[in-house]
């Protein structure tokens, strides 16, 4: 951690990223290749357990979790839903959302019924609790820029470059 922090180990860029002077091309192995700090799944970890914890506090007084937040937010832009169309939506196995339904379900924040037509499938719909925590959850994305001292512009790059990354890897080869 203190690596990622480290000045001497790079150049920090606007997007708080850090660059090492004189890298070689991706294809030449470099002997400081497999420090920790070098390494993008580390400053990825890092990073989004950092910005995860962030949210915590802002998030508690709304009485939600991050995940659960995640959730809202699917219902928020269209509802009611599928449980398979908000596992996709959170790039999650539906296995995963079921028990954060379940906890919202019981704090009244939304409703979950069987699907007309198709006894498998759970429509997952806010309920007027749940409609109305979107207006305390529009000072959000206000309160995290302030916290983490980035501008709207700044915090469109980063989604920008992570959708990019997303991307990129859904098209590198598994094998």
């Amino acid at each position: 951690m203190e690596a990622l922090m480290n000045p001497a180990a790079g150049t920090a860029t606007a997007a708080g990223t850090s660059t090492r002077a004189g890298t070689a091309g991706a294809d030449t192995p470099q002997e400081d290749d497999l420090l920790l700090e070098h390494q993008l799944c580390f400053a990825l970890t890092v990073a989004a357990r950092s910005v995860v914890g962030a949210y915590k506090p802002v998030l508690e007084k709304m009485n939600l979790t991050h995940p659960q937040y995640l959730v809202m937010l699917c219902l928020w832009e269209s509802s009611p839903r599928t449980v398979r169309n908000i596992s996709d939506a959170l790039a999650q196995e539906p296995a995963t959302i079921s028990p954060l339904l379940r906890r919202l379900e019981a704090s009244g924040l939304i409703s979950r019924r069987r699907v007309d037509g198709n006894e498998r499938a759970l429509a997952v719909d806010l309920t007027p609790a749940g409609a109305a925590l979107r207006q305390e959850a529009l000072n959000v994305p206000g309160t995290m820029m302030e916290r983490l001292g980035l501008t709207r512009d700044q915090v469109g790059e980063l989604h920008a470059s992570m959708m990019g990354l997303i991307a990129a890897t859904s098209q590198a080869p598994r094998s």
